[in-house]
């Protein structure tokens, strides 16, 4: 039997098994902004039960860990195309951030971060020593 191949077709599925497809994304989605001293970041968890979320940080990596469970039973699946099983994501974090002050919260199947920007980070003025009748030079 004579079997016509496509060489790009293994690379395709690999790159969307790794990396993902719109309906089916390999990864949390999330979004990340600045918001005056601290950092807030929401990651896309819907249909995750809260007690399976884990945050980890270690050496300034945040891993985020959640499970959504498989669906079980007899019933004939007509169509799967949310992701289940276990995700997982980590994010590198600043020397500026305070990661001893990560704060999390799980609404309405957004898992919301907040990470503080550390003290030593922050901007302060530093005044400047003068002699006698020399004015002060602040920067």
């Amino acid at each position: 039997m004579l079997m016509r191949t496509d060489p790009f077709r293994e690379l395709d599925r690999l790159t969307q098994q790794f990396l993902g497809t719109t309906a089916r994304p390999a990864v949390m989605p999330m979004d990340a902004w600045r918001r005056g001293d601290e950092f807030v970041v929401e990651f896309d968890l819907p249909g995750v039960d809260p007690s399976t979320v884990e945050l980890d940080v270690e050496r300034n990596v945040l891993t985020v860990r959640a499970q959504r469970p498989v669906h079980e039973g007899t019933d004939e699946m007509i169509a799967a195309e949310r992701p289940r099983g276990v995700f997982s994501r980590q994010l590198i974090l600043g020397d500026n951030l305070d990661t001893e002050r990560i704060s999390a919260g799980y609404r309405a199947g957004v898992l919301t971060l907040r990470v503080p920007v550390a003290e030593k980070a922050k901007p302060r003025r530093i005044e400047v020593q003068h002699a006698d009748d020399q004015q002060a030079i602040g920067t």
